[in-house]
């Protein structure tokens, strides 16, 4: 067992605690699956887990104050680096149109029926380290690779909505079969994931974007009606054609994307499901007859930040997701990828520019076979020689804003932000060296000639 764990046991033996201390869920789960599991577990006792996590705070096992939730009988400690939630064995269940459950003390039995699907259901012992199935069948459904509630699916997914992102997720995450039924109460009760907060469903969405199998997921998703629930922008995605260089429509390319920018990189995963949000919104058919998405980019930047938003995704990661739907275009739009192109990505870009570049390349290996795409190993050449030349803290106008106003004798206001931009550019353009004031001055004082005359 984890030392965690281990201490755990230790620390009540010889109290009401020893042989009423079980883990539970995904860890024995994991476990008997040989499949690695996050460093996290849950507890479950039928004694008070305030009263158990008090008891091993007093013993110096936990590193934090415990953190209890009387209403729900909860409590988390952090033990040997790990955090550790204990839970009184409990029942609840969900009214209409609340997300708080009722809770009520219960058996072990009832505490495990009141669970999500009966894979999660299995228990040890931390003390005997005996494994017990206490419903009886989900030993029979971790071999068989079935996913099941343990109640009537309808009954399990109205009392908490969310395990409707849960069956998908562990559907694929565990490559198990969606027992008879559970999908279609997942269609039949889909309107009651409304009840749920934006905070539950995006760590739920988070967690499939990090698992390879995201693409399978999301699908899932969209075909359940899932995601109309909550991310109604993907919707139109689906069906969406493209036209001649495309094989798929918008929102099974973008899950070709996704799955061919890899994951582990959750700012990257999102940019990839929504670098194309926008094409929906901008498809116009030509006088050729060829399918256009005029600034899809800049649109699907700004459908992007609203849903990231909306669904409390870390302000810092929007920041980053929204730059690279909105550049994504960029770099399709060179013949030849010039020094002043690098330095101005670089400058725009900074540390997001291999991330680009990645999603760059996942876009252009989802189209059609044959289409000629951009060279990016020259790029990717380019961008490394204009990083050891010319930092991006160098690739800024010489000379601020408050050294303008000082030279030209000019009051704050547009003009100076004009003039600075024009020295940032020359900078790009290499007609100007970063740092070189004196030069800086002598473009200033040009420009304002030129105009004069």
């Amino acid at each position: 067992m984890h030392p965690a764990l281990v201490a755990i046991a230790e620390a009540t033996r010889g109290s009401s605690f020893e042989n009423d201390l079980w883990l539970v869920g995904g860890a024995v789960r994991d476990e008997l699956l040989s499949i690695p599991h996050e460093n996290d577990f849950d507890l479950v006792t039928r004694g008070s887990s305030a009263e158990l996590a008090h008891l091993l705070r007093d013993k110096g096992l936990s590193s934090i104050p415990p953190v209890t939730y009387e209403r729900f009988g909860t409590a988390m400690v952090h033990v040997h680096g790990t955090n550790v939630e204990i839970v009184t064995a409990r029942r609840e269940s969900y009214e209409e149109g609340s997300r708080k459950p009722t809770v009520e003390a219960a058996t072990y039995e009832e505490d495990a029926a009141r669970r999500d699907f009966t894979v999660n259901t299995l228990m040890r012992s931390i003390h005997s380290e005996e494994l017990w199935d206490p419903l009886g069948n989900g030993l029979d459904d971790l071999k068989g690779k079935v996913l099941r509630t343990p109640l009537d699916p309808g009954e399990t997914f109205r009392d908490d909505p969310l395990r409707m992102l849960r069956a998908v997720r562990f559907r694929w995450k565990l490559g198990f079969e969606p027992a008879e039924g559970l999908y279609d109460s997942i269609l039949a009760t889909k309107q009651r994931l409304k009840i749920i907060s934006n905070e539950r469903i995006r760590d739920e969405l988070l967690k499939m974007l990090q698992q390879p199998t995201a693409s399978e997921a999301l699908n899932d998703l969209m075909n359940l009606g899932l995601i109309e629930i909550f991310a109604p922008e993907l919707v139109p995605m689906k069906g969406c054609e493209q036209g001649k260089w495309h094989h798929l429509d918008v929102w099974d390319h973008s899950l070709l994307v996704l799955k061919n920018a890899g994951t582990g990189d959750i700012v990257l995963s999102l940019a990839a499901l929504l670098h194309d949000v926008g094409k929906p919104a901008t498809r116009i058919i030509d006088e050729k007859g060829d399918t256009r998405f005029f600034s899809h980019e800049v649109v699907g930047a700004d459908i992007a930040a609203k849903l990231l938003r909306r669904l409390r995704i870390a302000q810092n990661e929007i920041d980053q997701v929204v730059p690279l739907v909105r550049n994504h275009m960029r770099l399709g739009s060179f013949e030849t990828f010039t020094p002043a192109a690098a330095r101005r990505l670089v400058r725009d870009l900074g540390d997001q520019t291999e991330r680009l570049l990645t999603l760059v390349e996942a876009d252009a290996n989802a189209l059609k076979a044959g289409v000629r795409t951009m060279d990016l190993q020259q790029i990717r050449s380019r961008l490394a020689e204009t990083k050891a030349q010319t930092p991006r803290e160098a690739l800024e106008s010489p000379l601020s804003g408050e050294e303008i106003m000082e030279f030209l004798q000019l009051s704050p206001g547009r003009k100076v932000g004009e003039l600075k931009n024009l020295l940032a550019e020359k900078v790009i353009e290499g007609e100007l060296q970063p740092n070189d004031k004196e030069a800086a001055k002598a473009m200033l004082t040009q420009e304002i000639e030129a105009k004069k005359g």
